[in-house]
């Protein structure tokens, strides 16, 4: 709290009482836009990890069928890699909060 403080003065010290609220709502529209557009990523990566994961799947359960050995550690190392790459995505979304 005492940082926000310190940043409101300089902030009202450089910009002035009359441009100050002008600029914090600009300012809370940007974090808005871009939070939006995160979690528009975020929707993204998830669709494409569960289309990823379910072809292959498919292709596990194929190649199972002709005897083809190992492929199920390939899946869940890859599983966990796109599971990483979403809880980053995640974690970055959920450190961005508008200005109140």
């Amino acid at each position: 709290m005492p940082e926000m403080i310190l940043i409101f003065v300089v902030a009202l010290l450089v910009v002035g009482p009359k441009k100050l609220p002008e600029i914090g709502r600009a300012l809370g529209k940007g974090l808005t836009e871009l939070k939006k557009s995160l979690q528009d990523v975020k929707d993204h990566v998830n669709s494409e990890v569960k289309d990823a994961t379910k072809e292959i799947k498919d292709s596990a359960a194929g190649g199972q069928d002709i005897g083809i050995g190992g492929l199920g550690k390939e899946i869940d190392g890859i599983k966990k890699s796109l599971t990483d790459i979403k809880d980053q995505v995640e974690n970055d979304i959920s450190k961005i909060k508008p200005l109140e």
